[in-house]
């Protein structure tokens, strides 16, 4: 086997370089770790700034009576309960997740605030998406994508079920845009958030997989035209919280 050859069936792990067919398992058992302490652990680990970032997204997404969403990696499903209001009785929302353990606390999370008539659950994989060609009017994709082993495939799935005129939303930790937050953000990520975890969740391991994951990830420009090159047009990105996160925008057209 050549090096190229080894190079292409590698992919990263955090800072580990695993076998592609892996990473899927491997981030399954993460999630399936930090699940049950998920939404706590977002509130702890951002100081509940998690939640303008996920209001913004919201505000930017358009989503109108009747419309079809995709909130794709749902987790516990914050954008799937908005959404749900947002599209109305004759709207229809998809709250999906590769991972079981976040499917069902995302159900169990949204049916005991009563939003059971325009949801439905689907496990599926961002790679190759289970669902009809230019079905979905607007698709989200919240902290999710760094977990993709082929982002590239995930792209062109995601354009494919996407309608013409429909938009992507990807909110995702991205790269902070002053040099002083940044040394800030790698004493708190490597540091301070897998102690976190390790009293909170009991999972110490997790949560330096997770500040991992987000140093491995494309920036801004390169998730950019990443997003570009898979057929997406007028592409723009908002830097939140210095650029911490970034929430990236593509239409279909």
């Amino acid at each position: 086997m050549t090096d190229q050859h080894k190079e292409n069936n590698t992919t990263h792990f955090g800072f580990r370089t695993v076998d592609k067919n892996k990473k899927a398992d491997m981030v399954a058992d993460i999630f399936d770790s930090v699940s049950a302490k998920y939404d706590l652990m977002n509130d702890l680990m951002s100081f509940g700034i998690h939640r303008l970032w996920k209001r913004f997204t919201i505000e930017s997404s358009a989503v109108r009576p009747g419309q079809k969403i995709l909130d794709l990696a749902g987790g516990t499903g914050d954008f799937t309960a908005k959404f749900s209001r947002m599209a109305g009785e004759k709207g229809e929302v998809i709250l999906a997740d590769i991972n079981s353990s976040m499917l069902m606390i995302g159900r169990e999370k949204i049916r005991n605030q009563g939003r059971i008539n325009n949801i439905h659950y689907v496990q599926a994989n961002a790679e190759s998406l289970p669902f009809c060609d230019n079905y979905f009017d607007c698709i989200t994709f919240a902290f999710g994508l760094r977990n993709v082993t082929e982002k590239e495939k995930a792209l062109s799935s995601i354009l494919r079920v996407l309608k013409p005129g429909g938009r992507l939303l990807v909110l995702e930790f991205s790269a902070p845009v002053f040099p002083w937050l940044r040394k800030i953000y790698d004493v708190y990520s490597f540091h301070v958030l897998p102690k976190i975890g390790k009293i909170v969740a009991q999972d110490e391991q997790s949560y330096r997989y997770l500040a991992e994951s987000i140093r491995m990830h494309p920036d801004q420009d390169t998730l950019k035209l990443m997003m570009m090159n898979a057929g997406f047009e007028q592409v723009t990105y908002s830097n939140l919280t210095g650029g911490i996160v970034a929430l990236h925008r593509g239409f279909k057209f």
